[in-house]
């Protein structure tokens, strides 16, 4: 395992080339200009008097600047004002939304280096993963701006008479969107579940994660740059039991993003109002390498899909199935390909993988890494934090011999850290795939890709990438995305990604003669449910439905 400075780390207080201590606060980030985005915080009064519990730079641990906290009158207060304007925004005209997108999109790749040091500042992330945020939301922009028309657009549809009945189904806003979205894609996930909400025609309220509060607020602040109009989308922060919860019982749909836990509670809390919800959840997400596979290139997406993001991905890997026949070979490649990731704590591409985000997700990994050791496993590679590096950096991990009563076997680690496994057959690589209660990502490595084809349709998920790790399918904009079972309702992207913004309203009207008998009366209804049976029968015998 390297680092970005030759295996040798700089101390905490060693400055860059240009003058920036690694991983101290950017430069350009001044007091004056967090002010500024700081206005876009929803706040009536005065907000909490409780004093909010530090947040911390990954990357140092130096705390992070303070945000206002809301109360629940703050949310009540930003939902009201969302709704009073999304009354005008459902009647602009679709292009003109779909201007501010695209014009949002150029200044978000206009102005892509602050959001990155942004991004990293708040997650401890490498750059290369805060990137993938950006080329993300971008893509989100573009394909909505130019594909909700057709998305959005009224159909004609078959009436009950053909002929007489004239029948168009319309796509009308939800009306104001919750997203509550969490701080491990800050940029992708706050900023690309409202994106397609606000082109349907809705207004959105987002809550901010306390650790990354500000890229979302830099983001709004962009948005109106674009030219969103202020109340469009408000900003509400603070602790996510209090501000999230009264989000929840203020708004017409939510967006949720996070542990499967909170996203019952989400659920729940929406069910009891008839509020519909989207929940993108956990996952413990398998990889299965065939025989045939190429083994090395297996190895580099089982790589890149389990240590993006330091692991720290409702997508990545976590474990690794792997042919029998193949695993010793597999198991080098794989090792060596770990081996050779570099960790690094700078505002640049030097590094392949970040530091995780906080105390807790360091704390969570190192549990299920030494319990797993503690019971028998054997570490591959990795398998210790890197306080040299920086506080909360932990080597990516490889595991071996993990066995079902360690809790790194079926528990969501969400950190960088991966279980090898040998099976025998493909129906046993399934079985073991479809292990436990979550559905969210696999992955299957074979050069024959209509056998991959056909594993893949038997794996319980909602998103089954063939010769990729996970990239193909998150990054395949015009198809859905999202979980079965404890991971989660509902999909981003896609028809999906924007029609669960809408409701769906039937306008039917009826020409020349009403639906039903001519006139009252016995022997009239009974002539009428004669002749109607008659064409029903007919229609089936002409095929026509």
């Amino acid at each position: 395992m390297t680092t970005e400075q030759d295996q040798t780390p700089a101390p905490p207080d060693e400055e860059t080339a240009d003058g920036e201590a690694f991983g101290a606060r950017p430069a350009w980030v001044t007091d004056e200009a967090i002010a500024r985005w700081c206005v876009w915080v929803s706040r009536e009064g005065e907000g909490s008097d409780a004093a909010p519990d530090p947040v911390l730079a990954p990357f140092d641990l130096t705390p992070l600047p303070a945000v206002p906290a809301c109360v629940p009158e703050d949310v009540e207060a930003a939902v009201a004002k969302a709704r009073a304007a999304q009354l005008a925004w459902a009647h602009t005209r679709l292009s003109r939304r779909a201007d501010v997108v695209l014009a949002f999109h150029d200044l978000l790749l206009e102005r892509q280096e602050q959001v990155l040091d942004l991004i990293q500042w708040e997650t401890g992330k490498a750059r290369y993963h805060a990137w993938q945020e950006v080329a993300q939301v971008a893509a989100i922009a573009r394909h909505y701006a130019r594909c909700a028309p057709r998305h959005l657009a009224a159909r004609r549809v078959r009436g009950m008479v053909p002929g007489l009945t004239k029948v168009r189904e319309e796509r009308v806003p939800k009306g104001v969107v919750g997203v509550i979205s969490p701080w491990n894609y800050p940029l992708y996930l706050g900023v690309g579940d409202a994106l397609p909400a606000l082109l349907a025609g809705n207004a959105v309220v987002s809550k901010a994660d306390e650790q990354t509060a500000l890229t979302l607020l830099w983001t709004r602040a962009l948005m109106a740059e674009a030219g969103l109009p202020a109340d469009l989308w408000r900003i509400v922060t603070g602790p996510g039991p209090v501000v999230g919860t009264a989000l929840v019982d203020a708004v017409d749909f939510v967006c949720f993003t996070g542990s499967t836990a909170t996203g019952r509670t989400v659920a729940e809390r929406a069910a009891r109002r008839l509020v519909g919800v989207s929940l993108e959840l956990g996952g413990k997400n398998p990889l299965i390498v065939r025989e045939d596979a190429d083994l090395a290139a297996a190895a580099a997406g089982a790589v890149v899909a389990a240590f993006a993001n330091t692991g720290q991905m409702c997508i990545h890997i976590e474990r690794v199935y792997v042919h029998e026949t193949v695993y010793d070979a597999f198991r080098t490649e794989l090792v060596r390909a770990t081996r050779d990731l570099s960790l690094g704590r700078s505002y640049d591409y030097t590094a392949d993988v970040g530091s995780l985000t906080s105390a807790a997700r360091l704390a969570a990994v190192a549990a299920h890494v030494d319990g797993a050791v503690a019971a028998g496993a054997t570490v591959l590679a990795g398998g210790r934090a890197r306080p040299d590096i920086g506080p909360l950096f932990y080597e990516p991990t490889v595991l071996e011999g993990v066995t079902d009563e360690m809790p790194v076997c079926a528990e969501e680690t969400f950190g960088p850290v991966l279980s090898l496994y040998p099976y025998g057959t493909d129906s046993e690589a399934v079985d073991l795939a479809n292990r436990g209660s979550y559905g969210l990502s696999a992955s299957v490595w074979s050069k024959d890709t209509r056998a991959a084809g056909r594993l893949a349709g038997r794996i319980r998920a909602g998103a089954v990438n063939v010769n990729d790790g996970a990239a193909a399918a998150a990054g395949s904009i015009e198809a859905g995305m999202g979980g079965m079972g404890d991971s989660g309702l509902g999909r981003r992207h896609g028809a999906e990604g924007i029609l669960k913004y809408t409701e769906s309203r039937t306008v039917a009207t009826q020409r020349l003669l009403p639906l039903g008998p001519p006139k009252p009366g016995p022997t009239a209804v009974q002539d009428f449910v004669r002749r109607t049976n008659s064409q029903l029968s007919l229609l089936r015998r002409l095929r026509v439905r």
